[in-house]
């Protein structure tokens, strides 16, 4: 048992990309005594060299710093025994390559994809996983400013071997709660008909989701959308996920995610969950709505709510 610890904690992790995500991990592993790097460009970079990793939880007064190791590119020869990356959606094909050409044998994409066995083919030689943690904020000059519930969702793509054990091996000692899903393909393309039309409600506002705490009309035709989604993908024969929204055309789904919705508007929950990240990262909410189009497209998908939503995102979608 002993012998397990230390190879757990020799276990050499690497987390390419230092917006809210990837620091948010990577100092919660480091915390936890884990040998953790953390790839950071630019003057963020220069930032966590000179200061420290500085992280504030919104609900705490006081920053708290990590000297988490940090590099800031990714040599051929330089091999971890697992990296996260933590790049936006729109990064991934820079960092395919650079992940191509070293040898670490498993990556882990963390964040939004819909094309997530598009992206585990491009990487033949490699262990693909993917995962999706339960954090948000935002990032300032010389601080992330967010909360993390150190929750994470963590798997393969449906068909591929499994990764339970060597999930278990990473996380072991951990603060982090870890659900395995086996089918992280079509959990991130149910996550994204639901998130998608959050970011519409974000733009329609300019991210000032107050606007719209009263406006039950619209909230409704959000769920409408994200009904859509789900459609397309239960008819184009992939599963729903998480399996408790597996009746998403029933009263009871309808009234979850009505409060949800509604909690969003009103309370500083969406800011948190939805509008710091929508109003910072726009190309990326593009992207990820125009791949998810081109799914529903392709499995001749009827989306008309979807589409009238997104016209009314007025400059943000492209």
């Amino acid at each position: 048992m002993e012998k397990d610890k230390r190879e757990n904690a020799n276990m050499r992790i690497m987390i390419f990309g230092a917006g809210v995500l990837g620091c948010n991990m990577a100092n919660s592993l480091f915390r936890t005594g884990k040998n953790v790097t953390l790839l950071a460009r630019g003057k963020w970079a220069e930032q966590i060299k000179s200061n420290g990793l500085r992280i504030k939880n919104m609900f705490s007064p006081r920053a708290a710093v990590s000297r988490v190791p940090m590099v800031t590119e990714l040599a051929p020869d330089d091999i971890y025994d697992v990296i996260f990356v933590a790049a936006r959606y729109t990064q991934l094909e820079t960092v395919i390559d650079i992940l191509k050409a070293n040898g670490s044998p498993n990556i882990v994409f963390v964040g939004n994809n819909v094309r997530a066995r598009e992206t585990a083919d491009r990487l033949p030689e490699k262990n693909v996983m993917f995962a999706f943690t339960n954090a948000a904020g935002h990032r300032e000059s010389d601080r992330v400013v967010s909360v993390d519930l150190h929750k994470i969702t963590i798997g393969q793509i449906s068909g591929a071997p499994s990764n339970e054990r060597l999930i278990g091996e990473i996380f072991n000692g951990t603060k982090y709660k870890v659900t395995y899903e086996p089918n992280m393909g079509d959990y991130l393309l149910c996550h994204a008909a639901f998130v998608i039309p959050a970011v519409f409600a974000c733009y329609k506002t300019d991210g000032i989701l107050k606007k719209l705490k009263k406006d039950n009309a619209y909230l409704n035709r959000l769920i409408d959308a994200n009904i859509e989604g789900y459609r397309a993908i239960k008819n184009a024969g992939h599963e729903i996920l998480p399996k408790s929204d597996s009746d998403f055309e029933g009263v009871a789904y309808r009234k979850t995610c009505f409060r949800f919705f509604k909690l969003m508007c009103a309370t500083v929950l969406g800011k948190i969950c939805a509008s710091d990240h929508a109003m910072n990262a726009v190309d990326e909410m593009s992207a990820l709505n125009s791949d998810f189009k081109k799914f529903m497209d392709e499995n001749g998908a009827e989306y008309p709510v979807w589409r009238e939503l997104e016209n009314e995102c007025g400059k943000y979608l492209k």
